[in-house]
């Protein structure tokens, strides 16, 4: 495997933010001034609204979504109204798909595959659903995925419910579809944050043929066995107090 991937953590991130570091990236990119990129990124409470999206699949308008201590964005992915918030991990893949294969379809595959082994890890059966994008557990979705390619570089990508309060998706139709939503923690499986990662970054490195790098290290040192260390140790419980505190400062 000769090509380079940069896996960099951004911690909790407010999505706005993320998405202004994820149009940098691109245009880094574009421009053949860095190599590919997986971030990934927890996010406050927040429901974006892709190019696709229908406005009846917004259960709650943007001033009751704020009061709750939810944002709201529109934004330039594909698909419909989606919800990201503590206990998801959210991977933005920065990819020069000329580099890999030139195909939209197998592109959103990979990502669904990168996400159905890491479950496959946990002892968790996951599927796709037919002419539905994402991972499925017993037709309930637990990966979403939306995505953008301009130029044939990729951004936006997957949002994956380790432990999110899924109270939240309350006020949305997901993806525009009247199925359930899931999570690892109501399946009974409470892996560490840091577990759930380090199999991501390693099923992602072998399903799109990448050496993968810390781009947080200064030394940009090959990972072998990512440990998402920035999320070490992270739990139910850590989040509940978080959570907590976000709820006080809304």
């Amino acid at each position: 495997m000769s090509r380079r991937c940069e896996l960099r953590d951004l911690g909790r991130l407010d999505w706005h933010q993320a998405f202004l570091e994820q149009e940098r990236l691109v245009a880094l990119r574009k421009a053949g001034e860095i190599c590919d990129q997986l971030l990934i990124v927890e996010h406050p409470h927040v429901v974006t609204m892709g190019r696709n999206g229908k406005e009846s699949n917004l259960l709650a308008p943007p001033e009751l979504l704020a009061r709750a201590g939810i944002g709201f964005y529109e934004t330039d992915r594909g698909g419909d109204v989606t919800y990201h918030g503590p206990g998801q991990i959210v991977g933005y893949p920065i990819l020069d798909l000329r580099e890999w294969k030139r195909d939209v379809h197998l592109y959103v595959r990979a990502l669904e595959q990168v996400l159905i082994d890491t479950l496959a890890d946990f002892e968790i059966a996951a599927e796709r659903m037919e002419r539905c994008t994402g991972v499925w557990v017993g037709g309930a979705k637990l990966t979403a995925i939306g995505i953008h390619i301009s130029r044939w570089i990729t951004s936006h990508g997957f949002a994956f419910n380790l432990n999110p309060d899924l109270k939240y998706f309350q006020y949305i139709v997901p993806c525009g579809l009247t199925k359930p939503v899931t999570s690892m923690q109501k399946l009974g499986v409470e892996p560490r944050w840091d577990e759930v990662v380090s199999r991501i970054a390693t099923h992602f490195a072998r399903n799109f043929e990448f050496e993968l790098f810390d781009g947080d290290d200064s030394h940009g040192r090959r990972i072998d066995a990512p440990d998402g260390r920035k999320h070490s140790g992270r739990n139910a419980d850590t989040l509940a107090e978080e959570e907590g505190r976000i709820s006080r400062a809304g």
